[in-house]
């Protein structure tokens, strides 16, 4: 695995056990269709959740949380009107959330889990 493909992996396996050490029950990861990626759906009670994880090995192109443009929170939504017209899940409340993850050598992961981020 290239190194990028292997940090993604992993801040995405760090972003699953944060989420579901705060309560959240991870449903689907990377779903995948024709117009992009979906990495983390999950319940959060009543709200469903769709997560977009970005994970970085420092700060020199600021916090990954940062890293979610404009155009990447359209793709997401679009995504998620993508995600729920393929499964029978069903809620009162949709939320788009951002978990960045900082992984850096020799140091525990520190994660910033943005809750509604957009």
């Amino acid at each position: 695995m290239p190194p990028t493909t292997e940090l993604g992996a992993r801040g995405e396996q760090i972003a699953v056990a944060h989420l579901t050490d705060a309560g959240l029950r991870v449903l689907d990861r990377n779903w995948r269709c024709r117009e992009g990626e979906i990495d983390l759906v999950a319940r959060d009670g009543d709200a469903l959740v769709f997560c977009e994880v970005k994970a970085r090995r420092g700060l020199g192109y600021g916090h990954p949380a940062e890293a979610v443009t404009p155009a990447k929170r359209r793709r997401i939504r679009l995504l998620a009107q993508r995600w729920l017209a393929a499964h029978d899940e069903h809620a009162p409340e949709v939320r788009f959330d951002v978990v960045g993850v900082l992984v850096r050598a020799g140091a525990p992961a520190e994660v910033m889990h943005l809750r509604g981020a957009f």
